[in-house]
């Protein structure tokens, strides 16, 4: 995308929330917002009215931060409420006696959504899984507490989450959003390849 074709501003604050603007010619009628970080990226037509752009900008900062609020509203925020969820889904879909040692959120996990370290029974999950919806929350923690009876990820491992209805739609959702991730980071990589080739 060549840089005339597209603009990228700071609109400022809502409810202490920065956000940022992106507009593009090439973006007819089509509106979306997403959560980067600490900020709020609402993409534009480049066409749109400043008044229609303020109205829109407000209601889907608004909108990305009522779904935010929603999906926290059942997940565990404390490491000790995460131990205790673990411990109902361990007595609900596993074999007695698969229990973690310590269970918490931890923000140095990037690249995986969670850890197990059978040995000292440790799990560590990533702080990003905290805006998600809580069955995917679940099907990491259940995925994470397989790992203290199966190590790998063969047929007796999964077999183990059988009975867990939101598997492959928490699989689903997962994949989803690490795509829309590498893809943003594919065209922010493309924007700043086409600002200096020009």
């Amino acid at each position: 995308m060549a840089a005339a074709d597209s603009t990228t501003y700071q609109f400022g604050t809502i409810d202490g929330v920065p956000v940022e603007v992106r507009r593009s010619r090439r973006r007819k009628r089509s509106v979306q917002a997403y959560r980067d970080g600490a900020k709020i990226v609402v993409l534009l037509p480049a066409s749109m009215s400043r008044s229609e752009q303020t109205r829109w900008v407000h209601q889907m900062v608004d909108k990305v931060t009522s779904m935010e609020r929603r999906r926290r509203s059942g997940v565990p925020a404390s490491d000790e409420a995460l131990l205790a969820r673990s411990a109902m889904l361990s007595r609900r879909y596993l074999p007695p006696d698969t229990t973690p040692a310590s269970v918490r959120w931890v923000t140095n996990q990037n690249s995986r959504w969670g850890s197990c370290t059978p040995s000292t029974k440790v799990i560590r999950l990533s702080h990003r899984l905290k805006s998600m919806p809580q069955w995917v929350v679940d099907y990491v923690l259940l995925h994470e507490l397989t790992h203290l009876i199966v190590p790998g990820h063969g047929a007796d491992f999964w077999a183990h989450l059988t009975g867990y209805a939101y598997t492959e739609r928490a699989q689903g959702y997962l994949e989803g959003v690490q795509a829309t991730a590498q893809l943003e980071n594919v065209w922010e990589l493309g924007e700043v390849a086409d600002e200096h080739a020009g």
